[in-house]
């Protein structure tokens, strides 16, 4: 039998309106709470929003109404979340340091490793599951549809629900060679960058998206249809702003 985890693929169509069971996600988000965390903190929060609810309708626009997002079974957000942790300090007697950027570091960590324990859960129970990379494009205005109090920050969306076709084939990756280095890094020669795109920039997926977009060469489709500097750079301030209204940046870095 292939490992789960080798069988992964994103789900980007979901049945319309079929509900995930209850005892199936709570069996998710236990496999969720399981994952790894800095010094055994747990610094992060889980929101689930269940197709149908007012909430699930509101988080679509967030993530541009993009299918995987409006058919879902259910929308969970994974927070970065040193606020409870804090509150847990503070009702001890103990004043937490942690409204910075190491905390937020630490507690988007924890909310990822939450997130991949829950994603794998879910496809060995025979549900797809797409990660949605525009929560934090729009996580301003999740802050404000989860109601997160400060020092509570989405990091990550996971659409989880029943595929509603066959699953797809298997996307692509890198040579393993091209992401694993021993001892220390080896950085990359011209002729290695070519080695390791080659099948990728050879594949017929390429050649359709190379006709669509009437550009010269994949690299040109990222850098100028998929993620332009104007956009990254739009994103990111947006995001740092959130990070800073939720209270993670009060600090001086002179200090």
């Amino acid at each position: 039998m292939i490992p789960t985890i080798e069988r992964h693929r994103s789900v980007r169509n979901f049945e319309p309106g079929r509900p995930i069971p209850d005892s199936l996600m709570t069996e998710l988000l236990a496999a969720a709470a399981r994952a790894s965390t800095v010094g055994n903190m747990q610094l992060y929060s889980i929101v689930v929003a269940s197709a149908g609810s007012p909430v699930f309708d509101a988080l679509g626009p967030c993530h541009f109404n993009q299918p995987a997002a409006v058919s879902a079974g259910a929308l969970v957000t994974f927070c970065a979340d040193v606020h409870r942790f804090s509150l847990w300090c503070r009702q001890r007697g103990a004043e937490p340091g942690y409204d910075n950027l190491q905390w937020f570091m630490n507690a988007a960590i924890d909310a990822l490793l939450a997130s991949q324990n829950f994603s794998l859960e879910a496809e060995a129970n025979g549900l797809g599951i797409c990660y949605l990379g525009t929560t934090t494009y729009n996580a301003g205005d999740i802050v404000r549809i989860l109601r997160l109090p400060e020092g509570v920050v989405p990091v990550a969306t996971v659409a989880v629900g029943y595929s509603a076709e066959p699953l797809p084939g298997l996307t692509d990756r890198l040579p393993l060679e091209a992401v694993v280095h021993k001892d220390t890094y080896r950085d990359y020669t011209p002729e290695r960058i070519d080695e390791m795109w080659a099948a990728r920039e050879a594949s017929e997926e390429t050649a359709q998206l190379l006709r669509e977009n009437d550009l010269p060469n994949l690299a040109r489709i990222f850098t100028e249809r998929r993620y332009t500097k104007g956009d990254n750079l739009h994103f990111s301030r947006a995001y740092l702003e959130v990070l800073r209204g939720q209270g993670m940046f009060e600090f001086d870095v002179n200090e």
